[in-house]
C-alpha cells in the first residue's frame, strides 16, 4: 500500500513503519480492548523516494517535527484501525505535499488609489460634521 504524495513522488510501503495501541476516548469496553490508535512513522533523511533538493527542502520546513529525521503521524479519531490508518496516511501525504510546496509569491505593496483616498477623506470629514453638530452651542 504505496502512500501517494503527489503525481510526482510516491513514498513506497517498505518506508513506512506502523505502531499500534490503545486509544482514548469513545467506544465503551471495546476501547480497553482493542489497539485503535494508529502512530504511522517515515524516515524522511534515509528515504530512497527523495531526490537530495527534496530532501534538504522537508528536513529543513519539518525540522520541528521531526525527531532524528523521523516524522510521526497519529491518529485516533475513529474507533476502527482500518479508518484511523487511512486518516494517517491522508495527514502524511498533506505534510509531505505542504513541505514540498512552492513558496507563495511575495507580496506586492501597494498604494491606494487617489479616489479612495478622496472617498476616505470625504468620509471623514462628514463623520466629523456630524459629531461637531452634536455638541452643545457654545455660550457666545
Amino acid at each position: 500500500m504505496d502512500l501517494e504524495v503527489s503525481p510526482a513522488l510516491t513514498i513506497p510501503a517498505s518506508e513506512l513503519g506502523w505502531r499500534f495501541s490503545r486509544s482514548s476516548g469513545p467506544g465503551g469496553q471495546h476501547v480497553n480492548t482493542s489497539d485503535s490508535r494508529v502512530e504511522l512513522f517515515w524516515n524522511v533523511a534515509e528515504s530512497a523516494a527523495l531526490d537530495d533538493d527534496q530532501r534538504m527542502l522537508l528536513l529543513t520546513r519539518l525540522g520541528r517535527r521531526l525527531v532524528a529525521g523521523v516524522i510521526t503521524v497519529s491518529a485516533s479519531e475513529r474507533r476502527s484501525q482500518l479508518r484511523n490508518r487511512e486518516i494517517a496516511l491522508a495527514k502524511l501525504a498533506d505534510l509531505v505535499a505542504a513541505g514540498l510546496a512552492p513558496d507563495a509569491a511575495p507580496r506586492r505593496p501597494t498604494k491606494p488609489t487617489r479616489g479612495s483616498g478622496r472617498r476616505h477623506l470625504a468620509a471623514k470629514q462628514q463623520r466629523s460634521a456630524t459629531k461637531r453638530q452634536r455638541q452643545r452651542p457654545s455660550a457666545e
